[in-house]
């Protein structure tokens, strides 16, 4: 018989819902039974292509054992962390203070006030290597909870007190700039020299430290910070990480040379890597760079696009991690005949294999990367570039047609706001950059998707859709990562609604979110479920924190319509944060790369013309040049009288000789206007 899950939207849910544990959804309902039957609350958090989570479920939570002493000793709640990531981030802080680490499936054991006393990750069913079993935690709590529930009750106060604590900061002196610098020794300090990346294993791509690098290598000319970067996004490219046959990015990579993948897809990470991979190619133009962007881009467009952007998928398929893109040599050499051998060499395909999966039958595989670049292997085969090229692309192509007759990993289908707010801004960006139109018109059909289906009445944003049905009360991911999406398509396509949309959003994310008191975003907006603490997300996590876009959005709108109001609310988000990024600048990133955008000179770019199609060649130059986080308004009659309520400042920059002109501002203050391509690049230089 099915649980209480079985009613969910949720993939993760419903992946639960056949569980002999009695699941209920986070409810009022369940705290409710809770405190009637006077049992702890078992809060088990995870989403549906996390691999530990099956593994949990598999060994635990479909096991009749497990599940008769989960339903005596608790009510059981399960949580999709995509679905309430406000949820997640309570208790995840709380696994982090109580274990020093975190991730994902999180256990957590709480009174029905909802205040934890209990925090851990995956759990297996009997205990081993330090980690305690499922059977002997039930079974002690459920002892303890019935003979010391004083002690219980007094340990979960102590840990709700330390979380409603863990926003304050102590004041530190420090200027901007030796923030800025203080976050660069500490990346330096932690960077993998012979690897790349950050730290040893598992590694992660956290994009965000290379945007930040990329930003201050562009403002200090430190050829090192580039160097890092450069390194680490070669590294992953040839990398297990990446896939070389499918394209798209893994989640991260198990060891510290980005070769064996922990195997599921997520769409923010594919998002965040397109990003950071067209800005390097514009930095360097290097042509590995592009060729990732666009085919990181491809991925998503071919295997995550319907309505909008879906989610992600799972590392899993036929109950095993990776199964769905691991190869034996013998299979190859029978696709690939002649070619087989040259493939082999060039993405280290052994014999014996390279990596041996959890398939229980001693089978081992390869994951397909590569030690050495396309030119040295040419060179070292002893046959052109090209030709190279063209014979690893022909067998690409033969390996993904058979490899897609598999078994496929699950795909998680929802709609989330949020990243889809990030997949616009990125791909919007490698569509004018790289001159896709497709692109550009996957990215406006996921943002309209979302203006039209995923709002509410009254223009608020919802979080998820699937199956039909839109839900959950947006919470400040969706707005700020939202926005940033509609504020980089309005510069790609100069369509004047998204500007418009993007403005709408804000004064209702300021209204919502804002703390009048203190200062800066809280993740829950004013009229959400009240949760035993309001967080404001500012750590980087696996996702750069909302409040960082949020400030970014208002750095771009401040530039954009030069009102005074939103330069008081960045003020007043630099006081309320400083403090406590100035402890570890390098764990908050993106905020500190907006501060970068707000405290040196940027560019605001407005463009007067006839209409678009005569500024296209001017448009084309400035996509080719790296100008991070810079505005380009669009003055043409279609959008005119909009654009001069929403930017005053233009009122006088008119057309000069008939011709599309271009006048370049730095903090509002604006150079002649040039009519001409070389004009512009003398002015630019």
């Amino acid at each position: 018989m099915p649980n209480k899950l079985i009613f969910e939207k949720s993939p993760y849910l419903l992946q639960h819902a056949h569980n002999p544990v009695d699941w209920y959804p986070w409810s009022e309902e369940a705290f409710e039974t809770a405190k009637n039957l006077d049992k702890p609350v078992f809060l088990s958090i995870g989403y549906s292509t996390c691999h530990w989570c099956h593994v949990m479920e598999k060994e635990s939570f479909e096991d009749k054992e497990i599940a008769m002493l989960m339903n005596d000793a608790f009510i059981n709640i399960k949580v999709d962390r995509e679905e309430r990531p406000d949820i997640d981030a309570i208790y995840m802080e709380v696994c982090q203070m109580l274990t020093g680490s975190g991730g994902w499936p999180l256990t957590i054991i709480m009174t029905p006030e909802q205040k934890p006393f209990f925090a851990g990750t995956y759990l297996p069913k009997y205990s081993r290597f330090g980690r305690i079993g499922m059977i002997e935690l039930i079974t002690k709590i459920q002892e303890l909870w019935q003979t010391r529930r004083e002690e219980i009750l007094k340990s979960a106060e102590s840990i709700y007190q330390h979380l409603k604590q863990s926003e304050s900061t102590e004041f530190t002196e420090i200027t901007v700039d030796e923030l800025f610098e203080k976050a660069y020794k500490q990346l330096e300090s932690s960077f993998d020299y012979k690897y790349g990346g950050f730290g040893h294993a598992p590694k992660f791509p956290t994009p965000h430290n290379l945007e930040f690098l990329l930003r201050y290598w562009k403002l200090k000319s430190l050829p090192n910070a580039l160097d890092m970067v450069v390194k680490t996004l070669k590294a992953m490219r040839m990398g297990g990480i990446f896939d070389h046959l499918g394209f798209g990015f893994h989640r991260y990579s198990t060891d510290n040379k980005w070769i064996v993948p922990h195997f599921e897809k997520m769409l923010y990470d594919q998002a965040l890597l397109i990003k950071i991979y067209t800005e390097v190619f514009l930095a360097t133009k290097e042509e590995l760079f592009k060729k990732t962007a666009i085919q990181i881009a491809e991925y998503i467009i071919q295997n995550l696009m319907s309505e909008a952007f879906e989610s992600a998928e799972d590392a899993d398929s036929e109950g095993v991690e990776g199964k769905f893109y691991l190869w034996t040599k013998d299979e190859i050499t029978q696709l690939l005949k002649k070619d087989a051998e040259v493939f082999c060499r060039y993405f280290t395909v052994l014999d014996k294999g390279n990596f041996t999966p959890e398939l229980g039958d001693g089978t081992v595989s390869n994951i397909l990367y590569m030690q050495f670049t396309h030119s040295e292997q040419a060179k070292s085969i002893g046959i052109s570039e090209e030709e190279l090229e063209n014979t690893i692309e022909k067998c690409r192509k033969i390996l993904l047609n058979y490899r897609n007759k598999r078994v496929k990993p699950h795909k998680d289908d929802k709609i989330l706001t949020d990243w889809n707010g990030l997949a616009i801004a990125s791909i919007s960006l490698a569509g004018a950059v790289f001159d896709r139109l497709d692109f550009i018109t996957s990215a406006k059909k996921s943002a309209d998707f979302i203006l039209s289906k995923m709002r509410k009445y009254d223009g608020r944003l919802l979080h998820r859709y699937r199956d039909s049905e839109a839900g959950i009360d947006g919470m400040l991911d969706d707005y700020a990562f939202f926005i940033n999406g509609l504020l980089a398509l309005y510069e790609v396509t100069f369509e004047i609604n998204y500007l418009k949309y993007a403005i709408e959003l804000t004064e209702i994310m300021i209204e919502d979110f804002w703390d009048k008191e203190n200062g800066g975003f809280y993740f829950t907006s004013n009229n959400a479920e009240k949760l035993i603490t309001r967080k404001k997300e500012l750590y980087d996590g696996a996702i750069p924190s909302s409040n960082s876009y949020a400030l970014l959005n208002l750095i771009k709108l401040w530039k954009i319509t030069s009102d005074t109001k939103y330069q008081e609310l960045i003020n007043k988000q630099f006081a309320a944060f400083k403090d406590k990024i100035a402890e570890y600048p390098s764990a908050y990133t993106k905020f500190i790369t907006s501060m970068l955008y707000s405290n040196f000179h940027t560019y605001e770019i407005v463009i007067a013309s006839e209409n678009i199609s005569d500024a296209k060649d001017i448009i084309k130059y400035l996509n080719t040049k790296f100008l991070p986080d810079r505005t380009i308004l669009m003055k043409e009659k279609n959008s005119i009288f909009e654009l001069l309520k929403i930017s005053p400042y233009t009122r006088e920059m008119g057309i000069i000789d008939g011709k599309a002109t271009i006048y370049i501002c730095k903090n509002f203050s604006c150079s002649l206007p040039v009519t001409s391509l070389e004009q512009l690049e003398k002015l630019l230089e």
